[in-house]
């Protein structure tokens, strides 16, 4: 408790989700002291223009800023920021931090929210190499564009997936040289169909970028100067080299769990929680780092996206509250939503793909057309619209309130 009486919740992970956690506390109007704990110095900010608008040049870091963070005190909590959790004690009810400024320290808490997200994914042995960038927090764009300004192109995208290609479109936008470098057989496959993947490396390649498929990297080509390396070039699995200066990596990421070892905690993928987000008494999870189990999809799901961050953000705050309270609450269950800007193309995905699929409107050859997703059972599970955002929302409904396949091709024929 704090020294009013009133009860102590403390956020680790002041990004997204941390925020909302801490916005859906205080609009219940709970008297509740909040603590919000944040391993960067600056105060949060908005991630998927960094590969974007951000990393382009159209944004400032000050239109990054989510709106909390544009007035912080507004937000009634404690901000402990430019500190990293190390460690949490479920026993004595501390998490254990350690700040640049302060050095180590113990938080109690009475209710805690875990939304420390997830780390960009590296290649092995490129810590030395500073060629070899990632894109997860502002710091990442920062160096990002500070290097391809100082060495030019041509530039090698690793990776494929939504990063990749935002990356990719974003620097062949700016006039560069661009390969984009994947080693599954079509982008995307672990969100979408193969085919829809395809079509999004094709309009990468009528843009210009050379778009390598199926095929693995092996290392990279260095020039040695002695008191530092550059990269030339990246080695493929295939015999072949991709030409590259500087070389972006985009293959996934990586829960921040590492903290919660020896807590007693269940970590997999993630931080397991139950339906409601609960990850034990009195503790719970949101954003990037959650694995909850999902009751629309009967399996544990670990989404890393901008509107589950908002979404389960705001039901965490919620859940702890209740928790606290010893209230029942609704089990979180949304459909997942995400979106990607590539050249003029709008990418807009709701659910999750199905083995069965069909163009409900449009052509994918005139890159304007919704593909309806269909389970094994052959109900609508996902809808992927191009350059159709009205197709998108109303799609995410239709699938929301589990209308059936020819209640959705009859609305959005």
């Amino acid at each position: 408790m704090s020294d009013n009486g009133a009860p102590r919740i403390v956020i680790v992970g002041a990004s997204l989700a941390g925020v909302h956690a801490a916005q859906a506390i205080r609009r219940s109007g709970a008297d509740a002291e909040i603590v919000l704990i944040g391993d960067e110095a600056d105060h949060p900010y908005d991630r998927p223009p960094l590969s974007k608008q951000y990393l382009g040049g159209d944004w400032d870091a000050e239109k990054l800023l989510l709106r909390p963070s544009k007035d912080p005190d507004a937000l009634g909590v404690e901000w402990r920021l430019g500190t990293d959790a190390v460690g949490l004690d479920l026993e004595a009810r501390t998490v254990r931090t350690l700040s640049m400024d302060d050095g180590p320290d113990e938080v109690g808490f009475d209710g805690l929210v875990i939304a420390t997200g997830a780390r960009a994914r590296r290649l092995p042995d490129t810590d030395g190499l500073s060629d070899v960038h990632v894109v997860r927090s502002k710091a990442d764009a920062d160096r990002l564009r500070a290097a391809v300004a100082d060495r030019g192109g041509p530039i090698a995208v690793i990776g494929a997936g939504f990063i990749g290609g935002e990356v990719a479109a974003t620097f062949r936008s700016a006039g560069h040289d661009v390969t984009m470098i994947e080693a599954a057989e079509a982008p995307l496959t672990r969100v979408l169909d193969a085919e829809a993947g395809m079509m999004i490396a094709e309009r990468h390649r009528v843009e210009g970028v050379e778009v390598r498929l199926g095929v693995g990297v092996d290392g990279f080509e260095i020039d040695d100067h002695g008191d530092h390396q550059h990269v030339r070039g990246v080695r493929l699995a295939d015999g072949s080299t991709v030409e590259a200066r500087t070389v972006v990596v985009g293959i996934g990421a990586i829960p921040n769990t590492e903290w919660l070892g020896g807590s007693g905690l269940e970590i997999d993928n993630g931080v397991r929680a139950d339906a409601t987000c609960l990850a034990a008494p009195g503790v719970v999870v949101a954003g990037d780092v959650a694995n909850w189990d999902h009751p629309r999809y009967g399996r544990p799901m670990r989404v890393e996206q901008w509107d589950n961050g908002v979404d389960q953000g705001g039901y965490a705050g919620r859940r702890i509250l209740a928790d606290l309270a010893g209230e029942p609450i609704d089990p979180f269950d949304p459909v997942p939503w995400f979106w990607s800007d590539q050249y003029d193309w709008k990418i807009q995905f709701a659910g999750i793909a199905g083995r069965g699929r069909e163009i409900i409107h449009g052509d994918p050859a005139e890159g304007r057309f919704a593909q309806l997703y269909l389970d094994e059972g052959g109900a609508p599970c996902g809808l992927l619209a191009v350059n159709r955002p009205r197709h998108a929302i109303k799609g995410r409904q239709f699938l929301t309130s589990a209308a059936s396949a020819d209640e959705i091709r009859d609305a959005l024929a």
